[in-house]
This record gives structure tokens, sequence and C-alpha cells, in this order.
């Protein structure tokens, strides 16, 4: 089993940027260009290493390595995005990987790729790079190539010594559950599991019962074995269910508009454990959003825009419009899952207009913009 977080350190001690590996300050997948670069680099990484893993490592910065992190990004659907854009798509995880020096929700994302033995290509036009564009890693930089397109293996040998480094022992392990229930979530509910007498889960969150049913909120769940986190939200509430082979957490989001407030399930996700030390996740999302009068919603839609108008102009809000703003996240979402395609757009202005003067409303945004990433890659 390895340990992601010191298969994180072991990339950035031992290696710069390289035919297998590399670092990024972030990525922003939410948008074409950030998009485009993204998969360039997956079809360029994957490529180059035909018989191994190659890795992204997110959080860092270019010139000293230093571990900065990034937010945790639960995008159980990347997968659909690099089956959607290439031609024989190598298989693609996402991984956030705590650590300990890092702010209350920032990690280091870990994007493991492994190639699919074939040639790799853009399947269709995205951003400047055309359909039918092979890309391969020239040391640090992901190039196109155009002729003599053969896919080699060179370091197989150097990316297993590198994974053998990171392998876990039951010392990391036992300090990775006593520093979860101790240390991070001394203030939680904090639990644990052992599956097959290998695998370690810890979650914790406040927890509240309604009807026999329990739930959780501010909730931080991780298979402490690898050290990843599975999930984690400072709003979002879920509920946990576990047998002796499986781990099951169900998501849901409070939606309405205006107080008229209720919960959606948003997400399944079930993690199988093996005897042979392997598991699986498997993920479906079962939201079905609600449905308002297209009449009613132009109401909002125009209310809400005038009051970012009003923000990005320096206006004074009145008391009134001020409660508006607090259910803007939410009256957005709802308009997009409702037809209006624009409130995306809207909600990438409102994010940047509201980060320093509003930020509980900000943090809001970003879990919208989680959701609809979600139910887009769906």
């Amino acid at each position: 089993m390895i340990n992601k977080r010191l298969l994180v350190k072991n990339l950035l001690a031992h290696n710069d940027e390289n035919s297998f590996y590399d670092k990024k300050r972030f990525i922003s997948i939410g948008e074409k260009e950030g998009k485009a670069k993204f998969l360039k680099h997956v079809c360029a990484l994957a490529n180059s290493n035909p018989k191994n893993n190659s890795f992204i490592v997110i959080g860092v910065e270019d010139e000293d390595n230093k571990i900065v992190g990034v937010d945790f990004f639960d995008d159980s659907k990347i997968q659909n995005l690099v089956n959607a854009y290439l031609d024989n798509p190598p298989l693609i995880s996402y991984e956030n990987i705590p650590f300990p020096n890092l702010r209350e929700g920032k990690v280091v994302g870990l994007v493991t790729i492994k190639s699919s033995e074939k040639v790799c290509a853009l399947r269709k036009n995205i951003w400047k790079y055309y359909g039918g564009m092979v890309f391969f890693r020239e040391g640090s930089i992901s190039m196109p190539k155009a002729y003599g397109v053969e896919l080699q293996d060179i370091n197989s040998e150097t990316v297993a010594t590198i994974e053998q480094h990171a392998r876990n022992n039951i010392e990391l392990t036992l300090d990775g559950v006593i520093d979860f229930i101790n240390n991070r979530h001394k203030n939680l509910n904090s639990d644990y599991k052992v599956f097959k007498e290998q695998f370690v889960v810890c979650w914790a969150g406040n927890k509240k019962k309604v009807k026999n049913n329990v739930y959780f909120s501010r909730v931080d769940i991780e298979l402490i074995n690898e050290q990843v986190k599975l999930f984690y939200s400072a709003l979002d509430e879920i509920s946990i269910a576990y047998d002796e082979q499986s781990f099951t957490m169900i998501e849901y989001v409070q939606l309405g508009l205006g107080s008229k407030q209720k919960y959606f399930q948003l997400e399944k996700v079930v993690i199988h454990f093996s005897d042979n030390g392997t598991y699986k996740i498997e993920s479906d999302l079962i939201f079905e959003p609600p449905k308002y009068n297209k009449k009613n919603l132009f109401h909002i839609w125009n209310a809400n825009n005038a009051l970012l108008a009003k923000i990005q102009k320096n206006i004074d809000l009145k008391p009134s419009e001020k409660v508006d703003l607090k259910h803007l996240p939410d009256s957005y979402l709802i308009c997009y899952l409702n037809g209006f395609e624009e409130a995306k757009e809207q909600m990438e202005v409102a994010r940047g207009l509201l980060k320093d003067s509003y930020p509980k409303i900000y943090l809001g945004i970003k879990e919208s913009l989680r959701i609809l990433r979600k139910v887009r890659y769906n």
C-alpha cells in the first residue's frame, strides 16, 4: 500500500519535472484554457509512460518546491472529462493529500495517470489545440509530435523505486489515526473503522440525529493508510454507513429559494475493500434538481444580476438587498439547473467580486460551483 504523502515528498525531493512527473501551482479545469492545458499534460504523460504510472502534483511552487496547497477538489467525474476529449484515454485519478502545515481545507492534489499502452491523442478541438494532436514529454515540457510517434518504456524502473520508497508501515498508520482523532479533530465527533485487517478509515464531524437517522456536518474523512482525504466540506451534510466489506457515504446539499430550504441527496460514494489489499471507489450522482416556475426564476435572475451590478459599481446595498445576497449562491445554482446557462458565468463573476467583502457568500459560491461541476461532468 502506497502512502501518497510519502510519494509526493519523494517526487518533490528527488526529481525535477521530467517525462513521468509534472508539478503545478494550481489547475483550472473549469475554464476552457485550463481544461485544454490539463488535457495536454495528461496526454503527454500517458504517451511518455506506457508501462508505468505518471504523476501531476498540484499545490507546489515551481521555483522552490514549497508546498502551498490548493482547495479540496472532490471531482469524482474527472475520468469522464478525459474520456470525452482523448482517444485511447488513460486511467486517471485525482486524490487530495493532507499535509500537516497546511491550513484547514487546503491539500496537495495528486493526479495519477496510467496509460492504456496505446497512443493517446486529442479527440476534438479545444482552445488552441486541434483534434488529432499527439503530445509527448520532452524534459519538463509537454510538446506536440506530428511524426515518428512511438511509445517507449524508459521510466518503469525509476517509478517503481519511487513507489517502493513510499510504502506504508504500521507506525505511519498508527501515527495518522492518533493525529486525526486527538489533534486535528479533537473538538469533533471522531471514529474509525478497520477493513480487511489492512485499511483504516477515519471520519470526524458535528453529529446530529434526526428521526433515527444520523448526519454529520463539517465532515472530514480520510483513508489513513494512503494519507488520502476522501471527503471534506465545511458546509454540506452527509450520512455514513459501513459493513465489513464497504464504507458508504451519501452527500446532501441544502437548496431552495429564499428561506424555503430543503435537503437533496447529491452523490453516493461506496468504497469496496478486497482481501487482496486493494479497494475500489464507486460514485453515483443521485441528485434530482428541484424544478421551479420559469416566471419566478426570471424575477430572481434579474434581481441577482442587479445586485452584482451594484457591487461592481461600489454602490451600498440596502438591508433587504443584503438579505437577498445571502441567497445568491443557491438561487444562481437553481437558475442554472432550470435552464439558465449563463448562471455559471455569473457565479464566476460573483466569486471574484465577493471574495474579500463577503467571505461567507464567497464560500457559498464556491460550493455551488462544485455542485455544478459534478452535475455537468456526469
